[in-house]
């Protein structure tokens, strides 16, 4: 296409130079130039010719003056920013002393001075000097202010200063005015102070904006709902605060297992099942089925029978399994309890599934073997390995393995292939 576009464009340029050198033929004008005695006669197309000679030779001599001045002027700026590359490969790789230094030579530069003097403020706080990072923002403030003040608002947070981060972004989130990564640090810096209602005013602008993605965003969103939902001061509060939510931030796992929680220390166990069965139908979430069973004594029996019709559909969830182990343990059902717990260290070794096979064992009155699973918890905690207990050697299943069957989402085995 552009080939094309070439040769239209050169046609249409011979066709206008051929029409008006034709015009100009016929009446090429009359020039006369007298000056002190002396005439000079020429035509108005030598005149205009002659003219852009004289420009042409004007330019040229003043581009060769400048010439040697302007060297100077491209060296310094090839330097700058060739130290700007330099230093923030430097930053990256780790070396933030040589980062700094190359940055702020970088930053002599004017075209380059802003971003050169985010990044030494960003390497300087690396290397661990803090007063020296903050007064690079203050001249970085002066070329790029925006910027710099979310950055020094990030600096203050991972200094430990979240109440200051807020503080000093407070004012443009006010009136809307935050940049993206503006929005991000105010509310991990509302968050960090614990003002969730804060935080819950980025949630908007960031979800519009786009910027952060939908992984990190949910991540953000996740962690916001849920400490604005743990908030709630009392039942009241919380089932007007939770019923205001959109619809769609209802449905998220972590605040759907925050207002659970909050709704069962409150004394709302049974809007803590309903909202936390709800969501499972919806969408299966191995989070809320462990608190499901982290829910108390209350009623028990019941969520114990819903939770046991779900093993079919989800027979490899080791989060179930534990779920429905320490809910045996609740109602003293030993001999039931052990083989959700023994299936769910099979596929999933967790601290709380070994806790709840040692009150198993504590409950059969089996101390040596309840000590063993309770250092194995604790171990597993710690990230140690943990030791088979006796009991499991020669057995088909064990700790260590298990045959897992997979089963698609309407709970039909598959075939193995």
């Amino acid at each position: 296409m552009k080939l094309w576009r070439w040769i239209v464009g050169l046609i249409l340029v011979a066709v206008l130079a051929a029409f008006g050198w034709h015009w100009v033929a016929q009446d090429p004008g009359y020039v006369l130039v007298h000056w002190r005695g002396t005439n000079v006669q020429m035509t108005l197309v030598t005149l205009v010719a002659i003219l852009l000679l004289a420009w042409a030779v004007i330019a040229a001599l003043v581009t060769l003056i400048r010439w040697p001045f302007g060297a100077l002027t491209r060296r310094h700026r090839r330097l700058s920013r060739r130290r700007l590359a330099d230093g923030l490969v430097s930053l990256v790789e780790g070396r933030h002393a040589e980062a700094e230094r190359d940055l702020n030579r970088a930053a002599r530069y004017p075209s380059v001075r802003g971003p050169a003097l985010l990044a030494a403020a960003e390497a300087a706080e690396r290397h661990g000097e803090s007063t020296r990072a903050l007064e690079t923002l203050d001249a970085a403030a002066q070329e790029t202010p925006r910027a710099a003040r979310v950055l020094r608002a990030r600096l203050l947070r991972r200094g430990g200063k979240a109440a200051e981060a807020a503080a000093l972004l407070a004012p443009e989130a006010g009136t809307a005015a935050l940049t993206p990564a503006g929005w991000v640090e105010y509310a991990e810096a509302s968050l960090e102070t614990g003002d969730a209602r804060s935080a819950m005013r980025a949630l908007e602008p960031l979800q519009k904006s786009g910027e952060l993605g939908a992984r990190a965003y949910t991540e953000l969103e996740s962690r916001v709902l849920a400490a604005y939902v743990g908030a709630a001061a009392d039942g009241a509060t919380l089932a007007t605060l939770w019923s205001q939510l959109p619809k769609a931030q209802r449905r998220l796992p972590a605040a759907v297992d925050a207002y659970a929680r909050q709704a069962a220390k409150h004394g709302q166990t049974m809007a803590a099942m309903d909202e936390i069965e709800t969501a499972l139908r919806r969408e299966w979430s191995s989070q809320l089925i462990a608190t499901y069973g982290e829910m108390g004594s209350e009623d028990i029996e019941q969520r114990l029978r819903r939770a046991e019709s779900w093993v079919d559909a989800h027979p490899n969830d080791a989060a179930l399994l534990t779920a429905l182990g320490r809910m045996c343990v609740r109602v003293r059902l030993w001999g039931k309890a052990r083989p959700y717990l023994e299936r769910a260290l099979a596929i999933a070794p967790s601290a709380d599934a070994w806790e709840a096979l040692g009150d198993v064992y504590l409950g059969e009155e089996q101390p040596e073997l309840a000590q063993r699973c309770y250092r194995n918890a604790l171990a597993l905690s710690r990230g140690e390995l943990t030791e088979a207990l006796p009991e499991y050697r020669g057995r088909r299943i064990d700790t260590r393995v298990t045959a897992v069957e997979e089963r698609d989402q309407h709970g039909v085995p598959r075939l193995s292939p």
